[in-house]
């Protein structure tokens, strides 16, 4: 068979690696000076050369046939080594729970446990097709997606929930019951809620997030157990500032922006401003025009997605689509509500702009399978 590239899906994903490497050296510039020394360029020469590995790894699956991952051997073996990675990061890195290093490089297993479970469970729902909604065949992957999403909550309550996100969208386009789909959203529901509950600096963030003032919350709880609890952790005490920040940046950037490298935000206003709010760089800079930009890229590939639920060859393929655009839209969508203080504040990346190798590796694994798929479909 003849491949030919799918150019939106493959120029979408260019272009946002493009904005994000530009964007991690003018919002990690200052930082980067000011921790190095000389250093100016520390951040954005990391994720040059983590940018390289990761359009290597995405030619090198969107020409290697899917089909080939349709297997135990796959599916089993990448599932079992990344528990395995999040097992061992919890006695490493035993402050964040989050990074496996070796001298100068770094990896957060978390990040590969999006393309792990998408093979997965695109490999076990094709199995099953037939008996999908057997409680026997639901048991298996209700046990995997537990213990995996229980491995990354505790230090990354965002991807725990992109995790969910995932199995939700390939078990119901599967053909999951109705009764059994409500019965998965209610506990992944409450296992948020307590995930929430169980770290006093998440519960304060959705507090000032929905409460800022504590009106409701001291009427419901007049003796202050509740906030005493939310205070008692290590965030501080105003978990709006960064939210607050990223407003001004938009507002600054107006409809055209300040200018690529004039925004002030990033001179030490706003934390994080080369990870979790580069968007908000992104406003200020390049003004609303820029930010729509970014928007009608992460578009075309949830259209793109969407498409192959219809037009690839198999079901694994089609699972595979529908997991990864899931994955990559859902954790967009995340990050730029919380840029522009729509949620509470949660540090999760943006999908191949934000500074971070490991995100933009397993970003651009799950992006080169689905050009694959892409390439191959009807």
């Amino acid at each position: 068979m003849r491949l030919k590239m799918d150019w939106p899906l493959f120029l979408s994903i260019l272009f946002l690696v493009s904005v994000g490497l530009v964007f991690v050296f003018s919002a990690s510039a200052v930082v980067a000076e000011a921790r190095y020394g000389s250093g100016s360029h520390f951040f954005f020469l990391r994720q040059v050369i983590a940018a390289l590995l990761a359009f290597a790894v995405l030619l090198a699956l969107s020409r290697w046939d899917y089909r080939k991952l349709m297997s135990e051997r796959w599916a089993f073996t990448g599932l079992g080594l990344v528990m395995g990675l999040l097992a061992a990061v919890y006695f490493i890195d035993r402050e964040h729970h989050r990074w496996l290093r070796l001298g100068p490089l770094s990896l957060q297993p978390s990040e590969l446990a999006k393309p792990a479970l998408i093979l997965f469970l695109a490999y076990y729902v094709t199995a099953r097709a037939a008996e999908i909604n057997s409680g026997r065949t639901l048991a298996a992957p209700a046990l995997a997606i537990a213990l995996l999403a229980g491995m990354v909550v505790k230090a990354d309550l965002g991807t725990g929930v992109v995790l969910m996100g995932i199995a939700g969208a390939i078990f119901f386009v599967a053909g999951m019951r109705r009764r059994y789909f409500q019965i998965a959203s209610v506990l992944m529901t409450v296992a948020v809620a307590v995930a929430i509950v169980s770290e006093p600096y998440r519960l304060l963030r959705v507090i000032q997030k929905f409460d800022p003032q504590y009106k409701i919350l001291n009427w419901v709880d007049p003796n202050g157990w509740v906030l005493g609890y939310a205070m008692s952790g290590t965030a501080p005490p105003d978990t709006r500032y960064q939210a607050e920040q990223a407003v001004l940046a938009f507002g600054a950037g107006g409809p055209f922006g300040v200018g690529l490298m004039q925004g002030k935000q990033k001179l030490g206003f706003l934390p994080e401003a080369h990870t979790d709010f580069i968007f908000a760089i992104i406003g200020e800079e390049l003004g609303l025009i820029g930010t729509l930009a970014v928007l009608a890229a992460f578009l075309v590939i949830l259209l793109r997605g969407l498409r192959l639920y219809w037009s690839a060859l198999d079901e694994f393929g089609r699972y595979l689509a529908v997991g990864i655009t899931v994955s990559i839209v859902l954790q967009a969508f995340i990050n730029m509500s919380v840029a522009v203080d729509l949620g509470p504040t949660k540090g999760i990346p943006l999908p191949l702009v934000s500074y971070g190798g490991s995100s933009l590796v397993s970003s651009m694994i799950m992006l080169g399978l689905l050009l694959n798929v892409s390439q191959r479909a009807r």
